[in-house]
């Protein structure tokens, strides 16, 4: 355990959330046939004849708009919001393992601002393209080719444009519309621990990373320190309803505080040091007091030295964050810093960073620890792991081992709950410039088939039958993600077209199972809140041998009831797999 780091990918709890960020919500995201699909077998003919109307003209139209505007517009994509604004929205300590991931961090950060970070590229055939004889040759193409060129090879170059906000930055609140703050220039760091804020150099002035030991002293200086916790914790105001929060702020800056909160705002990242973080939930959420929810990603380290990235969703998706992720897991692995005893001066280092706080501002952050302490005391978390089966045996049954995953989720709500639900899952579209996510929809016509088959008449059929209705599955939820991956154009500026008054339109798109997949070998859990107040959210992994996953869930839904219940779901269809006949 002391070898893994854990990837947290957080979304604020409750109704306060406005994030922006692509994906969610997508207007016909996969097409007219996904809408369908997504619907009972039965399928409402209303739906269908306003999914036909759509393609025919308010569809058509979009798509053209969208055709020009791209050519108009070469350095970005559509899908970009303009400017920075955002639609309202093995270290067995904990100050080793930090002080080696803020070396590693800062030594990515150079990497990433002297432009000679390793391009992103998805490789469909490694053994010609991620090799160091291609790397050479494509080294000595001209840029405007060299897409072209990795082409050929089946290796294609991912949009890198969110990197930039990964340090440095934050989401500021504004009344009705927030805005991303970036500092390309910032040279701090900002640690948080008992509700305190402390800042010191990890770069200087001449652009390079201070001594490890400087950075090794200046974490073990906050460490010791005997303040005791902040009686009026100021991170919990990020967690608050966004308008709320940008009116705290107003009278924070009124009071004289404008200068500390630009401190918070530029620092690069935020480590938060804290003890006896062992769980999922202290890991998405802690307890609000040592968290700014507002940075771009903060780094949480307990003291046993397990560590987790946290990460604000509207700057960016998964793609920046994982490579992040990699690359420091990596070096702190391969490359340790040993503590060092030389002698610093910490003490004129570091600085704590102070505010001037009135009675107004107290009252606002208890308010905001009282809204956030309801919040989370309503979520619930469980996670599972499944031993009998992995990607190796469904891939020899050339079964997609993410579309198995996300049957068993329809499989297991079928069970549990006698229906299935509309379903989210997130497709990165980072192959086109500027590129955000996409919606896959994998709850359809197919997996309803199956799920009803397995659940509910498994003794009606052969074991071959229902290998058949599995790879149907698989084929279909294949060509979805395809056809998301491709970036399906979503409305805007325009009168709704009736199909998304329609209520089939509706239904898709309140996401009772939210998912997400990430499998990473620096990476044991990953989590999220549910994105409706009646589902689940499901983050999982699929290895060689084994299926895991990460669930929460509000008091609407029993999470550890339907785990179970995926649980039996998986195991049928492994032991399907064995050509065994269940029943």
């Amino acid at each position: 355990i002391a070898n893994m780091a854990n990837l947290l990918l957080s979304r604020h709890l409750g109704a306060s959330v406005r994030a922006g960020g692509g994906g969610g919500g997508a207007a016909v995201a996969c097409g007219g046939a996904a809408v369908l699909s997504s619907f009972r077998p039965s399928g409402p003919t209303t739906t269908e004849r306003l999914a036909k109307d759509f393609e025919s003209t308010t569809g058509k139209t979009l798509h053209e708009e969208l055709v020009a505007q791209d050519k108009s517009n070469k350095h970005t994509s559509y899908i970009s919001v303009r400017g920075a604004e955002l639609q309202p929205l093995h270290y067995n300590g904990q100050l080793v393992r930090a002080a080696n991931m803020v070396c590693s961090a800062v030594r990515f950060m150079k990497t990433l601002r002297a432009g000679v970070l390793a391009p992103e590229v998805f490789h469909l055939n490694p053994a010609k393209s991620d090799t160091d004889g291609f790397k050479r040759l494509i080294r000595w193409v001209p840029p405007s080719l060299s897409w072209y060129g990795a082409y050929l090879v089946n290796a294609y170059p991912l949009d890198m444009s969110q990197y930039f906000r990964l340090f440095n930055s934050t989401r500021v609140p504004r009344r009705g519309r927030d805005e991303l703050f970036t500092d390309a220039a910032g040279r701090h760091l900002l640690v948080m621990r008992k509700g305190h804020m402390y800042v010191f150099d990890v770069v200087d002035r001449d652009g390079n990373m201070v001594r490890p030991a400087d950075i090794h002293a200046h974490l073990g200086h906050i460490l010791a320190d005997p303040a005791p916790a902040a009686a009026h914790p100021l991170g919990v105001l990020t967690s608050e309803n966004r308008d709320v929060w940008a009116g705290l702020r107003e009278k924070l800056v009124a009071a004289g505080n404008g200068e500390a909160l630009r401190a918070v705002d530029k620092r690069p990242l935020l480590p938060d040091m804290r003890d006896h973080i062992h769980t999922s939930h202290n890991m998405l959420h802690g307890d609000g007091r040592n968290r700014w929810y507002d940075k771009s990603f903060s780094v949480v380290v307990a003291r046993d030295g397990q560590a987790a990235v946290n990460f604000e969703h509207s700057w960016g998706d998964g793609v920046a964050v994982l490579r992040f992720q990699n690359e420091v897991f990596q070096d702190t692995t391969e490359k340790p810093l040993a503590p060092s005893s030389a002698a610093v001066d910490s003490a004129s280092a570091v600085r704590r960073l102070d505010f001037r706080l009135d009675d107004e501002l107290h009252a606002g952050i208890a308010a905001a620890q009282q809204s956030f302490d309801a919040a989370v005391s309503r979520l619930t978390i469980d996670a599972l792991e499944f031993k009998k089966g992995g990607k190796e045996q469904l891939k020899r049954q050339k079964l997609s081992p993410d579309a198995m995953a996300q049957l068993a989720f329809q499989m297991g709500f079928l069970r549990q709950y006698g229906q299935t639900v509309a379903t989210y899952e997130s497709c990165s579209t980072a192959a086109f410039r500027h590129g955000r996510t996409e919606t896959i929809r994998p709850a359809t016509v197919h997996t309803h088939r199956c799920a009803e088959a397995f659940v509910r008449r498994p003794a009606e059929h052969s074991a071959g039958q229902l290998l058949e209705l599995l790879k149907e599955c698989s084929r279909y939820h294949g060509q979805l993600t395809k056809e998301a991956a491709m970036a399906w154009p979503r409305a805007k500026g325009q009168a709704l077209h009736e199909l998304y008054r329609d209520p089939a339109y509706g239904a898709i798109n309140h996401n009772v199972l939210s998912t997400s997949t990430l499998t990473s070998p620096a990476v044991s859990l990953g989590g999220f809140a549910p994105v409706v107040p009646d589902g689940f959210a499901w983050a999982t992994a699929s290895t060689d041998d084994w299926i895991g996953c990460n669930v929460s869930s509000y008091p609407a839904r029993d999470v550890h009831e339907f785990l179970r219940c995926v649980d039996k779901s998986l195991e049928d269809i492994f032991t399907v797999l064995e050509g065994k006949a269940i029943g």
